[in-house]
């Protein structure tokens, strides 16, 4: 049987198990099964593409990384829509944390004018951190980075435009977000927020 005709019908048992094997093809019917329907929970709920894209892909990646210990207590799917959950209130509590940061800085310093200065200077320090570390990244992964967060180029658009596979679009974002989290920890999804913000 050939590896077209393998995974030509998905079926997740035998995926999952190929999966843990560390067998690719598997993780791309994977991938291409669960893709669109997580995609779709993401969106639906926040309506913003580039960060449903982005907390779509995080999981998938630590699918990856995470292949050969993986523990499932009930099914794949059922993970998988647990572990965008997860990440989706991580993003949403970290929004409330700057949504928090803004009005607070409101308050405290009273006049308007000033508190607008004042949150500019500390978007703009937190703008040189995140562009410090994205300068750091390797060339391609930087331009596919950019052409993504600050263009706000979709996958599609991007792959397009590079002429490269989506895939390859999807391991760029993805490997730019872990380096960005390796240095900037939890705050990444922060600084991305804010960032994006003013």
């Amino acid at each position: 049987m050939d590896i077209i005709n393998k995974y030509n019908l998905f079926d997740e048992a035998a995926n999952t198990a190929l999966l843990k094997e560390g067998d690719m093809a598997a993780y791309e019917a994977i991938y291409n099964e669960f893709w669109p329907k997580l995609y779709g929970y993401v969106y639906n709920r926040l309506k913003n593409k580039e960060v449903a894209e982005e907390i779509v892909q995080e999981v998938f990646f630590s699918l990856w990384m995470k292949r050969a210990t993986l523990e499932l207590t009930h099914s794949l799917s059922a993970y998988l829509h647990t572990a965008v959950k997860y990440q989706l209130f991580n993003y949403l509590k970290a929004d409330h944390v700057r949504r928090n940061y803004v009005s607070r800085a409101a308050v405290d310093k009273g006049a308007l004018t000033d508190n607008s200065n004042e949150e500019h200077i500390a978007a703009a320090d937190l703008k040189n951190t995140m562009e410090k570390e994205i300068s750091r990244l390797p060339e391609k992964c930087q331009q596919v980075f950019r052409m993504s967060r600050q263009e706000h180029l979709s996958v599609h658009d991007i792959a397009t435009s590079l002429n490269i596979s989506r895939k390859t679009v999807e391991n760029h974002l993805t490997k730019a977000l872990r380096q960005l989290r390796m240095v900037l920890g939890h705050y990444i999804c922060f600084l991305l927020i804010l960032s994006a913000s003013f």
